[in-house]
């Protein structure tokens, strides 16, 4: 028993191992990290989280003027006031079932207009592909003023060729009439948006392994049903990302309608939601309404986000279940 005692203590005296340094590798991998996110992370930072919580303090303010508005200003604490009269005005109501009626219109024909042309392209069916591919995505590259603008041209009376053309075959459509008005701004839109969305779509099709194609046309799939049970399951994940993205680019509708207002006055200034927040900001002067109602408009894009990709997860969940 004593002759153990030495190797006992020898034990007890071992030093206490210390913890393991941080390997170069991972020190590598977090100052990459950084490297990379940082701008990313200043950018956000500036451009979109410090002005909405600017926005959403100036929200609970209000400004008024002495002396028949011709005083200095005072800015007093307003708490949900500024709320209640954005949902109270009529035009803001009005502005929103305009955008969601713009929105049911034009997010189902963008998406599965795309679709089907990229569908088609993929196919193989389109002679010179990469020459049609160009031409439908030229009108994105156009700037979207510009592109109103050349539209606002075809739209109006007495200067318009198509119009002109349309009267030489007693035809005779006014595209600035008050039922029309929503489909025109969605054929714009259209014109804009439909060939960059073909091309996301085309994008993620060629990303498809070719062996599952193969597959689907030994067991006997013809081309639509590889398409519609092989194809557009795989790329269901780019589907969501572009309804998503295209129906928070729906709700921030402003510049296709505010040139139409110079054109008829059944669009008035405070037609969508986003004319609205611009009318308040920067005709009426009331900081405080304007940034209510881009608080209020914030809330409803993540809402419909949200629901978009909850919607869509639950069916992917069905799916592979």
């Amino acid at each position: 028993m004593s002759a153990l005692a030495p190797g006992r203590a020898r034990r007890a005296a071992a030093p206490v191992p210390t913890a393991v340094p941080a390997a170069p590798g991972r020190r590598s991998q977090r100052a990459a990290t950084a490297l990379l996110l940082g701008p990313f992370t200043v950018l956000l930072l500036t451009v979109f989280v410090l002005p909405t919580l600017y926005a959403v303090h100036l929200s609970f303010f209000s400004t008024s003027h002495e002396g028949l508005g011709f005083g200095n200003a005072r800015t007093a604490f307003a708490g949900l006031r500024n709320y209640a009269a954005v949902l109270d005005d009529p035009s803001f109501v009005r502005g929103v079932g305009v955008t969601l009626l713009y929105a049911v219109v034009f997010i189902p024909a963008v998406v599965a207009g795309a679709l089907v042309l990229a569908l088609l392209f993929d196919s193989g069916l389109v002679r010179a592909r990469q020459l049609s591919q160009t031409v439908l995505f030229v009108p994105h590259a156009v700037p979207g003023i510009i592109g109103t603008v050349i539209w606002l041209y075809l739209y109006t009376p007495g200067i318009s060729p198509v119009l002109g053309a349309l009267e030489d075959v007693s035809l005779e459509v006014d595209f600035l009439a008050l039922d029309m008005l929503v489909p025109s701004l969605v054929n714009i839109a259209l014109w804009s948006g439909l060939g960059y969305t073909t091309v996301i779509f085309f994008a993620a099709l060629r990303a498809i392994p070719a062996d599952v194609i193969e597959a689907a046309a030994v067991d006997g799939a013809g081309r639509v049903r590889t398409a519609l049970r092989i194809k557009v399951p795989m790329i269901r994940t780019t589907l969501t990302t572009v309804v998503l993205f295209t129906t928070i680019g729906t709700l921030q509708l402003f510049t296709e309608p505010m040139l139409l207002s110079k054109a008829t006055p059944l669009v008035g200034p405070r037609y969508t939601p986003n004319m609205y927040i611009f009318d308040a900001a920067f005709t009426r002067n009331n900081y405080g309404l304007a940034a209510a109602a881009s608080v209020l408009l914030l809330v409803v894009c993540c809402a419909l986000s949200y629901a978009v990709t909850r919607a869509t997860a639950d069916r992917s969940g069905k799916a592979g279940s």
